[in-house]
């Protein structure tokens, strides 16, 4: 059973997603910055780059967004292209063409200055603006609606068949023509009033958008999704959630009245945190974050992963440790395995990693061994992971690769900046190295004359650069000073970087 833990404060919420007292999924939201994702704009199209098929949207934001051919919505492009096709071109031909992306270009559909509604789809990410899409996606309880792309899928948890069959039927005849939806995993055995009501609300909510777009004369937000807390109940609520634990009262009220609404049978599970320590710390959700920033994530055996990323892909080593196991060897690795599968995963949503993903377990002899592993994961991904992800088999080196949907930040991301030492390498100079190229530099200066005129220069230096040239340089010190004429004293200054150095006359 699960448990929704909330934290909220006037400057930040803070949602943990726990189960069996083990920490599944965390979740933040500033008070202060705007969240974009999922928020649809009325933008303008300031810039087409046809080389890398991309338009630049203004937005409205520091940075302007962009927006792929590959993320326009189909029937926009048709709609789109006659006016800047040929008149002999057939429209079957655009069709096709469009389809194969190959004589297609974006320059064809958009021009400099176009108002177009778009969605943010990912939020920016350094200097990069936000990704943008028209293909519409709202969420709902039940379904995610698809306004402008006419398809019906359905969530691969939901494994019986006839059940499938069932809801699908059952959306189909309930959206209006032309639009689509991906039934969620908590429609599984709803009634079909249910399933309007969810239906209703969304359709409701894509006609104001529209009309607002169409209203609108200058760029701005037209509509955005719940606050945080909303959001993770709606996505999360189902018959497997025991409680949803907040420490604010008010917002312990309105998640009620949300819930009553939306879910009326399980508004009884809203409570209220009073304790005096932290509900993070109470419930062991602080400790395990702090755990989930570290390289190392340790398993019950005994083994461990390595977790390392870089800006193409993610690199997850896997290591008995400790583990001897009771058998054979064999066994012993492939325990270690198969927990480190079930824990991968974990990692991956607690991180929020995504993109690419390489996953060194250890190597197996066994081919039955190899599958069953693959099995595991890829069945654990399937039940406990809501973001689409690609497996490819175990390798005979035991390595799997897959690929996992980007969302947001990763935990790194949110919590942490690079080193100012070491500027987020992971490992700073030796102190001697550090020494040798402020020497270095130093006597290349000199060299150029740029002290000449003065007779005695200070130096000023970090305390470990200062211990060591002081110490075991000085020779190398007196050295310069013979040759370059001139007087050097080194003094201390730890508001200087390591690798740093400053020289004053003295």
């Amino acid at each position: 059973m699960k448990k929704i833990i909330i934290n909220h404060t006037p400057w930040q919420t803070r949602i943990a997603i726990m189960s069996q007292e083990k920490l599944e999924n965390v979740y933040f939201e500033s008070h202060v910055g705007d969240i974009l994702e999922r928020t649809f704009f009325c933008g303008t199209i300031t810039k087409i780059l046809p080389g890398i098929q991309t338009a630049f949207v203004d937005i409205g934001k520091e940075r302007a967004g962009f927006l792929h051919i590959s993320e326009i919505d189909y029937d926009l492009a048709l709609q789109k292209f006659p006016e800047t096709a040929q008149p002999e071109e057939d429209a079957s031909l655009v069709k096709s063409s469009f389809k194969t992306a190959k004589s297609l270009s974006i320059q064809d559909i958009f021009k400099e200055g176009d108002p177009v509604l778009v969605q943010v789809s990912k939020e920016p990410v350094g200097q990069k603006g936000a990704k943008l899409k028209t293909c519409f996606t709202i969420p709902g309880r039940f379904i995610v609606l698809m306004p402008n792309v006419s398809r019906i899928c359905i969530s691969k948890k939901i494994e019986d068949i006839n059940e499938r069959k069932r809801l699908k039927e059952v959306v189909k005849n309930l959206l209006p023509e032309g639009m689509g939806a991906i039934i969620r995993t908590p429609s599984q055995e709803q009634h079909e009033r249910k399933l309007k009501q969810d239906v209703d609300f969304l359709v409701s909510t894509w006609n104001t958008i529209q009309k607002d777009f169409k209203a609108s004369t200058k760029v701005r937000k037209l509509h955005e999704d719940f606050e945080l807390s909303f959001q993770v109940v709606r996505d999360h609520l189902g018959e497997d959630v025991e409680g949803i634990i907040t420490d604010d009262q008010q917002n312990q009220k309105d998640l009620y009245n949300f819930i009553k609404t939306f879910a009326p049978e399980y508004s009884h599970s809203v409570g209220l945190y009073d304790g005096t320590t932290t509900i993070f710390d109470h419930y062991g959700i602080q400790k395990q974050i702090e755990q989930s920033l570290e390289k190392k994530a340790n398993l019950k055996s005994g083994g461990s992963l390595i977790i390392e990323s870089t800006e193409a892909m993610t690199v997850i080593d896997v290591n008995t440790g400790k583990f001897i196991g009771k058998s054979n060897l064999d066994e012993t690795i492939f325990t270690t395995n198969i927990e480190a599968a079930v824990e991968v995963v974990r990692q991956l949503k607690i991180r929020n990693i995504g993109g690419l993903i390489v996953i060194d377990f250890i190597d197996m002899r066994k081919d039955t061994h190899r599958q069953q592993l693959f099995r595991t994961f890829e069945k654990t991904l399937k039940e406990q992971d809501k973001f689409q992800s690609v497996v490819l088999r175990v390798s005979e080196f035991g390595i799997v690769q897959m690929t996992r949907k980007r969302s947001g930040k990763t935990l790194q991301q949110e919590l942490t900046k690079d080193c100012a030492c070491c500027s987020g390498l992971g490992y700073n100079k030796s102190i001697a190295t550090n020494s040798y190229v402020i020497l270095r530099s130093l006597q290349e200066k000199l060299k150029k004359g740029l002290y000449h005129s003065d007779k005695s220069i200070m130096v000023y230096l970090y305390q470990e650069m200062f211990d060591y040239i002081s110490i075991v340089e000085y020779d190398a010190l007196l050295t310069l000073e013979k040759k370059f004429s001139v007087s050097i004293t080194l003094t201390i200054d730890n508001n200087l970087v390591r690798d740093q150095y400053k020289v004053e006359k003295n």
